[in-house]
């Protein structure tokens, strides 16, 4: 068991800190809470100390706990410090070291690794202000998790909300973890083809058909894969996700190109085909299509190539080849359909048409269906770390014994 202080920041966000209490607590760690004067505007004292069975705390002032130097005790006990939300005024404090209440005091005495999962408006994210803030702080130790895109309480859209509960509480979990954690290298000689992201087929110069695939699930198999020793090749769409340790990158844009870069890097043991490649793209793409109030442009379409079924018939087929399937609608039979007809040996489904964290496109979290011979298997909502974790286990476990 290990003891998390959470301080939770003024923010509509700091209703989530209740679902990230419950998980941590789940997990088996205590958890201790500092409220702040704006946190506690939105959630109280009662429902934090209920979710956490512990005394929650929200003065510097307060006589019984500061006689024995209570700030002192709260910030050197815990065995990580969590900030959640961490506002902008919050961090802008601690990177000033200020110390005036007991969140920022407590701060500016811990001498245990902090995390901050930041919560706010697109627009004060995006600040020059705050960027440095992030900076200085990164650069002082902190970790600062990355927001979250989405629909904001102000009615915007963009970076800003803050990372699911689930996802905080995987970070959380990878800070706790031993230094020195063990990580079998089961895959080493093993060549690993992963495919990730969206592709982008030109209508014109300027324009062009895409998806809304972050890249990020790919990503980390990728990670994952590279960790246990395998040699990974990594066929990346148009993303600006930075790449894997020990990964090796190629950028493509379109459908044509990424099945040209997965052909030129066969032969391989491991296939996982992440990759939303775009089925259609524009037959004939000439000059900027101007804009005609008369009539809007026609545009033809032409099927793009099957990556994925083209490999399955590939004489190189990988040992092991994985597709990805996202549906909105019937995604377990959609899955096992298709893989049947890509005659593939595993099939990883997710419903992208439902809320954040359910596996929908560019969130951190996804809910998959891993369809294989043996039948369904259902994975509920984890962060996208912890899905490409389990399934490098998985890949791991049929290569498991002597290379033949």
């Amino acid at each position: 068991m290990k003891r998390i202080l959470l301080i939770v920041g003024g923010g509509i966000a700091a209703y989530k800190a209740c679902e990230l209490i419950r998980l941590l607590r789940r997990a088996g760690h205590a958890v201790r809470c500092v409220l702040t004067d704006g946190g506690a505007r939105f959630v109280t004292p009662m429902t934090l100390a209920a979710l956490s069975e512990d005394q929650v705390f929200t003065s510097l002032w307060d006589l019984k706990d500061e006689a024995e130097m209570g700030h002192i005790q709260l910030s050197r006990e815990a065995d990580l410090v969590v900030v959640a939300p961490a506002t902008a005024d919050l961090m802008a404090r601690m990177v000033a070291g200020l110390a005036g209440d007991l969140a920022t005091t407590l701060l500016l005495a811990t001498d245990k690794p902090v995390l901050a999962a930041p919560a706010m408006n697109v627009r004060m994210w995006r600040h020059p202000a705050t960027v440095r803030n992030v900076a200085r702080l990164r650069a002082d130790g902190v970790t600062v998790l990355e927001p979250d895109d989405g629909a904001m309480a102000c009615g915007e859209f963009g970076p800003g909300r803050l990372p699911e509960p689930a996802a905080i509480a995987a970070a959380i979990e990878r800070m706790l973890a031993p230094a020195a954690a063990f990580v079998a290298q089961d895959l080493v000689g093993r060549h690993a083809i992963v495919t990730a992201g969206p592709t982008h087929e030109p209508i014109d110069p300027v324009r062009y058909l895409a998806n809304r695939s972050s890249g990020k699930q790919g990503f980390a198999i990728a990670a994952e894969l590279a960790k246990r020793g395998a040699r990974v090749t990594l066929v990346a769409g148009p993303v600006t996700l930075p790449t894997p340790g020990g990964v090796e990158r190629i950028e493509v844009e379109t459908a044509l190109q990424m099945a040209a870069a997965v052909d030129a890097a066969l032969p391989a043991d491991i296939a996982v085909l992440v990759a939303a490649v775009a089925d259609w793209r524009v037959e004939t793409v000439g000059q900027k299509i101007k804009k005609d109030a008369a009539s809007a442009p026609e545009l033809r379409l032409i099927e793009n190539p099957d990556i994925l079924a083209r490999l399955a018939a590939d004489p190189r087929r990988p040992s092991l080849l994985i597709g990805f399937a996202a549906e909105t609608e019937q995604v377990m039979e959609h899955a096992v359909a298709k893989r049947s007809r890509k005659a593939v040996d595993w099939i990883v489904a997710n419903d992208v048409s439902g809320p954040p964290g359910s596996g929908v496109m560019g969130g951190e979290c996804n809910a998959v269906h891993l369809v294989t011979s043996a039948g369904v298997e259902t994975w509920a909502s984890l962060p996208k770390a912890e899905v490409a974790n389990r399934l490098a286990a998985r890949i791991a476990a049929v290569f498991a014994g002597p290379r033949p």
